[in-house]
């Protein structure tokens, strides 16, 4: 939530003529401020009164894609903020992820107010990628009935839309906008603001329903677009535009138009896959959480003042452990047949430390897991794929040798002897028979962890009863407000942020910046499969982000002003600033976390 910011917000109330100084005389009329201003756009410095919108300087298109937001000096504001100082400004677009962000964060609000007009309670739940679950307030009713919702909240979300709605943002102090939050029944709202620090408040509404303001938003509802309401079991989903996709293909076109639709993935039916598997993969978490009583992020921070942390991470650390053990005697049952283990999970979900306590709870049920490099199946660089952009795919498929990788596993399987090659990256070299000797016993159980896990292709020389594929991610995704969630692959950012700055001494800039690549990778090469896995691991932490403010937060303020991360930077301070700090002495040496601050009980 943001208070008071003199270049994110025009004061709708009229100036005061004369107001008390510091040493209690008046101030003749408002503080001086230049007439014009400098603002650099594009590498030229233009010269323009004061209180120029970033709106009347921006195209509302570029590069075809919309235009969202201003970049002021690097940080992210709202088109229609009148310009305060000289500064150099640029365009924000969707093809940035921050600006995507803006655009479904637009969107989700204007849902909101939809959802009003029609009389449907619905709060914002997670982001599922391809789209974001609305939660109903009461009780979902028959399938026809759901149906009958989506319908409806997307024939007045059009309105909405169409009536091209401006964005009204107002100040409250929080002792108001308790208040109000409390005749809405917002009440994680309510329970977040008694642990806020700022005495006021900003609140943005696309019509009757405000939310608290947590970053730029589109100045109107008509450059929305691109949407669809779906029903989706107990819930509806907001589903989004995605590249390459299309919402569905409708049943009643001829074939040949079927045909030449094949190649476009139906966005709103991975939607529904990706939207069943995530609630699959955490309603046990969130049950456990619900006992608690932690429901959103205002609970948690009312916790910890009420000084219930400690148990906190114990039973979330309990959980981690609980489901570890699970997972060992679900390998364990299938000893006979499981010879293979798959373990994959985008970057900063914990992996290194669940394969070492995965591995404690599989000799604690007899078997003895080993591990099996990927590395040293690279192919030669002069073979390694490139990317479009010329540079090479170290994530691609192909940059494994398969056929020697399927013939060594099945050896392996069989109980023959196998030396693997060894890898010499310094000359981009495949060194035959140079590596480890291996051979299994009938205790051993074979551990391969890699970006490809959970493709089938990776293990498909041995039959399907011989692997069994983990997925491991953070999934629960915390609510902040009605409106607003922390995204799980925020928390993977901060992480990362953390850990690269103590064991690799990368800049929180420069871990931002590698970041939209880090998700291309993911997207293309775990998230499609993840639906194969014979178990998922959540390694999201409730308590966590209160502990990674401890070291994130210096990280953030030290990226900057002109650095491209800055927009990123900014957001991720906003977000860190609703969580109650937590310092790190309860953090056991086994926890996922220290993987990431450090600590651990483990040898990476």
């Amino acid at each position: 939530m943001q208070a008071g910011d003199s270049n994110a917000v025009a004061d709708a109330r009229p100036e005061a003529t004369a107001r008390p100084g510091l040493d209690g005389a008046a101030l003749r009329g408002p503080l001086r401020r230049h007439a014009e201003l400098q603002v650099r756009l594009g590498g030229i410095t233009h010269v323009v009164p004061d209180g120029t919108t970033p709106a009347e300087m921006l195209p509302t298109q570029l590069d075809g894609v919309p235009v969202v937001a201003a970049l002021v000096d690097g940080r992210a504001r709202p088109l229609a903020l009148p310009l305060v100082g000289s500064c150099t400004l640029a365009p924000l677009t969707t093809a940035h992820w921050e600006g995507a962000r803006i655009f479904r964060q637009s969107l989700a609000l204007a849902t909101l107010e939809a959802a009003r007009q029609i009389g449907l309670g619905v709060r914002l739940g997670p982001s599922l990628g391809f789209s974001q679950r609305l939660e109903l307030l009461a009780p979902a009713g028959t399938h026809e009935e759901r149906r009958a919702a989506a319908a409806s909240l997307q024939a007045a979300l059009l309105k909405v839309v169409a009536s091209d709605a401006p964005l009204v943002r107002e100040h409250l102090s929080v002792l108001e906008a308790v208040d109000y939050f409390e005749r809405e029944g917002a009440l994680e709202t309510v329970s977040l603001l008694h642990s806020t620090r700022h005495r006021s408040v900003a609140m943005v509404s696309y019509g009757a329903v405000f939310a608290l303001e947590t970053g730029p938003l589109l100045p109107a509802t008509g450059h929305l677009s691109g949407f669809q309401v779906v029903a989706n079991g107990t819930h509806l989903l907001l589903v989004y535009a995605v590249k390459g996709y299309v919402r569905e293909v409708p049943s009643n076109l001829p074939e040949t138009e079927r045909a030449a639709m094949r190649h476009c993935r139906p966005v709103t039916q991975m939607a529904r896959r990706v939207s069943h598997q995530v609630t699959e993969m955490t309603q046990s978490q969130q049950r456990w959480l619900q006992t608690l009583r932690i429901r959103s992020v205002g609970d948690f921070n009312e916790a910890c003042i009420a000084g219930a942390i400690e148990p906190l991470i114990r039973v979330a650390e309990g959980f981690h452990e609980k489901r570890i053990g699970e997972i060992a005697d679900a390998i364990a049952a299938r000893r006979d047949e499981t010879r293979l283990i798959c373990i994959a999970g985008p970057s900063s979900s914990g992996k290194t430390t669940f394969i070492r306590r995965l591995s404690v709870q599989l000799q604690v049920n007899g078997l003895r897991p080993v591990s099996l490099g990927l590395d040293n199946y690279y192919v030669d660089r002069d073979k390694t794929p490139r990317a479009p952009d010329g540079e090479f795919d170290f994530e691609s498929l192909e940059t494994l040798q398969l056929d020697l990788l399927h013939a060594d596993m099945v050896a392996l399987v069989e109980g023959a002897q196998v030396t693997t090659p060894l890898y010499d990256f310094r000359a981009g070299k495949s060194v035959p028979h140079a590596g480890r000797r291996m051979q299994l016993t009938a205790e051993d159980i074979l551990l391969v962890e890699g970006i490809h896990g959970l493709n089938p292709v990776l293990a498909a020389a041995l039959p399907a009863a011989n692997v069994f594929r983990v997925f491991v991610c953070p999934l629960i995704q915390i609510p902040i407000d009605r409106l607003t969630q922390v995204h799980a692959s925020d928390l993977r950012l901060l992480r990362r942020i953390v850990r690269d700055r103590h064991g690799r001494s990368l800049s929180a800039a420069a871990t931002i910046r590698r970041w939209p690549s880090v998700r291309r990778g993911e997207r293309l090469h775990i998230f499609p499969y993840q639906h194969n896995a014979d178990a998922v691991f959540d390694t999201s932490l409730v308590y966590e982000l209160s502990v990674l403010k401890v070291y994130a937060e210096r990280y953030l303020l030290e990226v900057p002003a002109a650095d491209p991360a800055q927009v990123t930077a900014e957001r991720l301070l906003e977000l860190l600033d609703t969580w109650v700090t937590v310092y790190p002495d309860h953090v056991p040496p086994t926890s996922i976390l220290r993987e990431f601050i450090g600590g651990s009980g483990f040898t990476y």
